[in-house]
Order: C-alpha cells, then structure tokens, then sequence
C-alpha cells in the first residue's frame, strides 16, 4: 500500500492499530456483558477480532478467516448462555441479544472483506463473502439459539456492500494501471517507429550518394584502359570485371531507392516544413550539399524569418555524408523556427575546423502567438540521428531569452576521433547575439 510514501504507510498502520484496539476492547466488554462469557473468552473474542483487522493490511485472506473463525466460535459460546425470557404482563417476549454477529463482528468483518477486496480477484472476494453468508446461516439457521435478535441479515447485507465497494474501486485502479501501460507502450511504439521512418529517410539521402559513387566507379572502370597504352588483358578484364560489378551493384541501389522513396512529401500538411531535394515532385533531384546553403536561406527569409548566416574559418573537403547531414540539420532548424517561432530572427553559424564542422541555429523568442504545427514530430530526432551516425553530436535547448539553440558537430570524415574529444580544434563557441529588442524576454 502507498508506494513511494513510507510515512504514510507507517501512518495508516499506526490508525488501524489504535482502531484496533478500540474495537478489542468493545468486543471483550459485550462479549462478557452481553453475553455472559469469562474474561478468557471474552479477551479471545475481542482481541481476535483487533488481530485480524491489523492482519488484513498484508494477509487479508488469513485474516478474514481469523475474523469469521473468532465470530463463529464466540456465537457458539454465546448460545449456551441465551437462556429463555419469561413473557411480559402483555403477553410478549423480550428480545434477547444481538446474534450471531455483534456490532464489533460486524465492523471488523467488513473492514476486512473491503480490504481483501481490494487485493485479490473479484471472484475470491465473492467467495469470501458466500462463505461468511453460508457460515452465518449454519449458525443462525441451523444450529440456531433461544431468544435473540437475529443480525445475520444485516451482517451479511454490509458485508456485501463491503465487497462491492471493494471491488469496484480495485477495478477502477487495475483500470488505471492498464491505462497508463498502454499509454507508455504506445508512446515507446510511436518513438519506435519514429526513429525508424528517420532512419528510413536518413537511408533513402545515402544511398543516393552512394549510388552516385557507383557510377562514378562504374565510369572510370570504363575509360581507364583508353587512358593506358597498350593495356594488358589481365587490366582489361580486372576494370571489366569492376564496371559489371559497379552496374549490378547499382541496379540493386536503385531497386532499394523504389522501396525506401515516398511518393508524397514529408510533411504534406504544413505549411512551414521547407522542401526537400530528393522528395515530392522531383525525386531524381540531386541530394544538396552546403554550397546550396545561399538558397536555402533566401527561401527562409522569403518565408518570413529575420536569417542571419556567417561561415567561419577555412573551407576543407568534407565527406558527401557529412555535406549532406549538415544541410539537413540547418534545413531541418530552419523548419522548426519557422514552425515554433514565427517572426523572430535566427542566427546561422558554420564554423570549419580540421577536425570536423560545427553548426549553431539559435532563434530568439518568437514575435507572435504561435500555431499548431502539423508536423509529425520527427525534427530534433531526425538532426540526433544525422549527426550520431557520422560519429558527431547534437544538443538542443531552450535559450535564457526564450528562443531555442541547436548546436550540432560532424566529423570531417564522418568518424569520430577516437583519441580526443570531439570539436577539438574548434573555435569556442561563437557568442551569438541579436539586434537591441530581439532577445529581451
């Protein structure tokens, strides 16, 4: 009970404790009174009744039996001592005690039933309570007593009610339970097949570089031997043997891009998502690289953002993976500016370092109320992935002045450095800082 909470666990032991007690104490004093037991029995029939409550917040099926147990037994001491009552002047009988079931039994057996209840299954609740029916009825009406006032219907009835209640709260809490876990699996499913459609597209991006590679291969392979004079056979059938190579492993390329191609965009609802090369209408679009960074911009600013962009330090050779990755990871910055910070400025910053590059997309806060995105989602995963897979890093976060910062560093080969961190030998990072206005809160 209560997890995570130990005081109010120790709390609620303590308060059953003390009711306990208090219910021991008034069952042993009608037990002697009403009764007429001895103070041995009366002490076993209050005191077990206290035992069971407290027993029933771990074991509540040892203490429901316990609790019937002592009620039956104390009913069957009790029916020696109901002797008859002599009629009134009127020509009636007196009542006689309350029997089988005191007021204590009463409460104690159905404090216990609730909170049995509320442990095991609905149908080893509804057990227990046709068996404490049935055992109400051997006694009251089988063995029965002289004069006394029946309780076994009213016993029976609460005991009921007990139960129900019992039961329908732990419904309601399996109920719950079996929300939130299928709530959890599908937000885990959702992340799943996010991460794979990223990496379905990231996929789809390089293997059209690679099968530019191919037919570069496959070219070479081909005008080589018209570059050597006199080219022995041996060269001949080694570059012929490349090409076919080249060309059968370019028509499986080609088959893989007709599955992994999308005949629609990627986000065909939103009006901010910026168009991809390589998807829609133009799928045999070459994959971009950052010498298209210009246009990309433009197309930005035209779409209503305030872009800034700076190239820092010396442009080296870069892997055709990494070339494209960061295209994506700026492109992909861009959309989300555009989406989550309309009217606000963003600054672009790529720095060249000998080790790899480092790209910066920060945002101030936005100008105006912002829409709904129609997006699927896939934005900041997508850019995690990118840089992951050439052995870089990526962090996104929120700004003090309430705009958001991307910062992202990819390997000049697409490998990471093994022997030192990486963005070693990276300028610091750049101060990026907007016009008076822009990033005051």
């Amino acid at each position: 009970m209560f997890p995570g909470h130990h005081w109010l666990r120790y709390f609620t032991y303590a308060l059953v404790s003390l009711a306990a007690l208090g219910l021991s104490l008034a069952g042993m004093d009608e037990a002697t009174s009403t009764y007429e037991l001895g103070v041995p029995q009366g002490l076993l029939a209050g005191f077990g009744q206290g035992i069971a409550l407290v027993l029933a917040l771990r074991r509540p099926i040892p203490a429901w039996a316990l609790s019937l147990t002592a009620t039956a037994v104390a009913a069957l001491a009790a029916r020696a001592a109901m002797e008859p009552h002599v009629a009134l002047p009127d020509g009636s009988s007196p009542g006689g005690p309350d029997w089988p079931w005191t007021t204590t039994e009463v409460i104690v057996q159905a404090a216990v039933l609730l909170l049995l209840a509320l442990r095991v299954p609905a149908r080893r609740a509804l057990a227990a309570l046709a068996a404490t029916a049935l055992t109400t009825f051997v006694v009251q009406g089988l063995v029965g007593a002289q004069q006394f006032t029946s309780t076994g219907v009213v016993a029976v009835a609460v005991c009921a009610v007990a139960v129900l209640v019992g039961t329908a709260l732990r419904g309601r809490s399996e109920a719950r339970t079996q929300l939130v876990e299928q709530v959890t699996i599908t937000e885990e499913e959702r992340h799943h097949r996010t991460l794979l459609e990223e990496r379905s597209r990231i996929a789809r991006e390089l293997h059209d570089v690679v099968a530019h590679h191919m037919s570069v291969i496959s070219i070479q392979a081909q005008v080589a031997p018209h570059l050597v004079e006199n080219p022995s056979e041996e060269l001949k059938e080694n570059l012929a043997g490349i090409r076919q190579n080249a060309l059968e492993a370019l028509a499986e390329l080609r088959r893989v891009l007709g599955v992994l191609r999308e005949e629609n965009p990627e986000y065909p609802d939103d009006p901010y998502a910026l168009p991809a090369p390589g998807t829609g209408a133009a799928p045999d679009a070459p994959q971009p690289t950052l010498d298209r960074l210009d246009a990309l911009i433009e197309n930005t600013r035209a779409a209503g953002l305030d872009v800034r962009s700076d190239v820092r330090g010396e442009p080296r050779p870069l892997a055709p993976g990494v070339e494209l990755s960061a295209y994506r990871i700026i492109q992909e910055a861009l959309s989300n500016a555009l989406r989550h910070a309309p009217g606000s400025t963003v600054a672009v910053e790529v720095t060249h370092a000998t080790d790899g590059l480092q790209l910066t997309v920060t945002n101030s806060r936005p100008r105006q109320a912002v829409p709904p995105s129609l997006g699927a989602g896939h934005g900041l995963l997508g850019m995690r992935e990118r840089a992951s897979m050439l052995g870089g890093h990526l962090t996104a976060t929120r700004t003090f002045q309430g705009g958001f910062a991307i910062v992202a560093f990819l390997p000049r080969d697409g490998v990471a450095v093994p022997d030192e961190p990486l963005g070693t030998g990276t300028s610091a990072a750049p101060e990026l800082i907007f016009p008076t206005g822009d990033d005051t809160p």
